[in-house]
């Protein structure tokens, strides 16, 4: 059985960390490098560093903040924001970045997923799907959750998988920051609808909660950002509190 993995994810808004609810009402969580060091330090699997508004600034991500972090840690780290081009991943791989995670570009431009499966390998091109529920039915929401489209998750998230993405992450806004829990009943319908990892985000507020996605979303990995960079939950405690639930998690 494949070990379930940690992700702190690191939101980027000129240079420092933040976090907000809902995608909106944003707060400063401090420096990102010290954040990501910390984490390395501390047990988690990967992390997830994400410039929230380079899409909606149509700028690219910031490639120095990148090659820092890159340097500053040993485990796996992908990077999203403003990715939209062969070159664009090209400039992060070669900054540091093991994987790239695009979202509204791909949505914009779905021969996208097959051209960077095609030149990097899927291994390395994560998809994230930000939906929400609208009159009962998963949307996908697109520029930071900004703008609603009429795609169906599902019915993306087989269309991601079958253009040659790797891994989906997929974010509940519905539960992004309300420490409420996951959207599990959503992440168990995508299990069974993809055969590609899923990455669980939106809604950790205590260790519960992750085992649930894990359980009962049937989520390969559970990504969160607040409940870490405020040390609401330490890395090593949700491990061993994991492991004592019998889900297979590396200490």
């Amino acid at each position: 059985m494949l070990t379930k993995r940690i992700i702190p994810c690191l939101d980027i808004k000129n240079g420092r960390t933040v976090k907000g609810v809902n995608f909106v009402d944003l707060r400063d969580a401090g420096d990102p490098v010290a954040l990501v060091i910390k984490y390395a330090e501390t047990g988690a699997d990967e992390l997830v560093f994400l410039d929230i508004s380079a899409t909606e600034e149509r700028r690219k991500t910031l490639i120095p903040l990148v090659r820092e972090v890159a340097k500053a840690i040993n485990i796996p780290f992908t990077v999203g924001g403003g990715i939209s081009s062969v070159e664009d991943v090209q400039l992060l791989l070669q900054n540091g970045a093991d994987k790239v995670s695009i979202n509204s570009a791909a949505v914009k431009n779905p021969d996208l997923i097959n051209e960077l499966a095609a030149a990097f390998g899927s291994q390395c091109i994560v998809v994230a799907i930000d939906a929400k529920q609208i009159d009962g039915i998963w949307k996908v929401h697109l520029v930071g959750g900004k703008v609603p489209t009429e795609l169906n998750l599902f019915d993306w998230a087989k269309e991601v998988e079958q253009r040659g993405a790797g891994e989906i992450l997929f974010t509940s806004m519905d539960n992004d920051g309300t420490k409420n829990g996951f959207a599990n009943d959503a992440l168990a319908q995508l299990s069974t609808t993809v055969n590609i990892p899923i990455i669980a985000s939106g809604g950790a507020g205590n260790k519960l909660h992750f085992a649930d996605a894990f359980l009962k979303g049937k989520a390969d990995a559970a990504l969160a950002a607040s409940v870490f960079h405020f040390q609401e939950i330490e890395i090593p405690e949700l491990k061993m509190y994991l492991k004592n639930q019998s889900i297979s998690i590396r200490l």
